[in-house]
């Protein structure tokens, strides 16, 4: 069984006014809210387990999947409407809604692409390895680092100079940008029981690299839109027309 989680929890400020009254996740892109397009891509990709966090209006969230039947799949809420726990924390609430024994795929909310997912999750190397973070060549100003064997070794921010490692020398020969997507095995999980209960998921992935096996999986040809600003839905609005006229000429 395949399973994912989509964080869908956080306060979407970056929408503002939008979401003044409503949670990202129900902000509406090509007339349907952004979880549905996340959903629907799961879904069609063979999931059929999705836990969705949800805190910023989170009843909004639970009255539209219970308003929809759950879109025929079993998706389970972890409710943080208490406490925003980030992706870190949110992950280890999380845990209990799922198979112990199978990968979990973790999804943004905001977060459209091309990515075959199904193809991430089931690829061999994410299930020997403890995680395997989906990353590309584009542009930012941060960015993850890894070795010749594609294994995280550090984070760092090109504007500020900052790095983060847990070696004291290391060298790298990859600098990678992350998708929002990435594949964790549950076991990994267990070292979060010392950790606060909010943190980020890649302070953690950066805390433990040295001592477990966390790689990178890159994508070429990725197409990726962060529907995180007001400015972002008009051009979301082009990438899923420009997804579907792909569609509809294979």
């Amino acid at each position: 069984m395949r399973q994912a989680m989509i964080f869908a929890a956080g306060l979407g400020t970056r929408l503002k006014p939008i979401t003044d009254t409503m949670p990202k996740a129900l902000v509406p892109v090509s007339g349907k809210p952004l979880l549905w397009h996340v959903v629907m891509k799961l879904k069609q990709e063979g999931f059929e387990r999705i836990i969705v966090n949800v805190h910023h209006f989170a009843q909004q969230i639970i009255d539209y999947l219970q308003a929809n039947d759950n879109f025929g799949l079993d998706i389970r809420i972890s409710d943080e409407s208490g406490k925003l726990l980030e992706t870190g924390g949110g992950i280890r609430k999380a845990l209990p809604l799922f198979e112990r024994d199978q990968p979990i795929l973790i999804h943004n909310v905001d977060i459209l692409s091309n990515v075959n997912l199904q193809a991430l999750y089931d690829r061999p190397y994410p299930r020997h390895a403890d995680a395997a973070l989906l990353v590309s060549q584009r542009k930012t100003k941060r960015y993850l680092l890894f070795d010749q064997s594609d294994c995280l070794v550090g984070w760092t921010n090109i504007e500020t100079h900052e790095v983060k490692s847990p070696y004291p020398e290391f060298g790298y020969s990859q600098m990678l940008a992350f998708s929002g997507i990435h594949v964790i095995m549950p076991e990994l999980c267990s070292l979060m029981h010392t950790w606060p209960e909010r943190f980020p998921i890649i302070d953690f992935y950066l805390h433990h690299c040295s001592e477990t096996d966390i790689r990178c999986v890159v994508k070429e040809d990725l197409q990726l839109l962060d529907v995180g600003k007001l400015e972002t839905l008009e051009a979301a609005e082009d990438f899923i027309a420009h997804q579907l006229d792909k569609s509809s000429t294979r």
